[in-house]
């Protein structure tokens, strides 16, 4: 006897992409009709506000909540409002105007697990996360001391899969080569990670 999905309709890849020209078609959409805009990292958000040419700050409403989010003019309906998909680390969260016409606000994402935000807040269409390419950061952009750590991991995980010594056994390896040099009398037959 079969499954239920067994008996689901098996889409071709040509139906599949052209569904999923359409969904992201829809979705552009829909996010373009938004009355903002807004993009992501896995750590924060960043959303962009526009207000009429001129606005003042202290014309502007933003509040800024654990699990919401309020923005816009005093005394009109907000321009954004409501629930935010997860927690946000508030402390962390700014807001500022640009040049008197737009509201710039960044959100610190809160979850210890890193995930893509399907919108900014719940009432809003929804993205399709899966489709997300993450802009691939830079080394560059990075300290010198993060930099250094990120490029002997990727070298020893390279190493590793290569059959290859790590960055920390090619340097017990250097040393045990010095060692040899110095001391030929000396039996280094039982060391671990010999040169070979």
């Amino acid at each position: 006897m079969s499954s239920p999905s067994d008996e689901a309709p098996q889409v071709s890849e040509v139906e599949q992409k052209k569904l999923d020209a359409e969904a992201a078609i829809k979705e552009k959409q829909e996010q373009d009709a938004l009355p903002y805009r807004w993009r992501q990292t896995l750590n924060d958000v960043t959303v962009s506000i526009p207000v009429p040419p001129g606005t003042k700050a202290k014309q502007l409403v933003v509040e800024i909540k654990k699990t919401s989010i309020k923005a816009g003019l005093k005394g009109e309906e907000p321009i954004l409002s409501g629930q935010l998909p997860k927690e946000i680390k508030v402390d962390d969260c700014t807001w500022t105007l640009d040049d008197s016409r737009e509201i710039t606000i960044s959100l610190e994402k809160g979850s210890i697990q890193q995930s893509w935000w399907p919108h900014v807040v719940t009432s809003a269409p929804k993205i399709d996360t899966t489709k997300i390419n993450p802009e691939n950061s830079s080394l560059s952009d990075l300290d010198g001391e993060t930099r250094a750590m990120v490029e002997k991991m990727m070298f020893d995980n390279q190493q590793k899969q290569m059959g290859k010594p790590t960055s920390e056994e090619l340097k017990q390896q250097e040393m045990i080569k010095k060692l040899q040099a110095q001391h030929p009398e000396m039996d280094f037959s039982n060391v671990k990670n010999m040169p070979q």
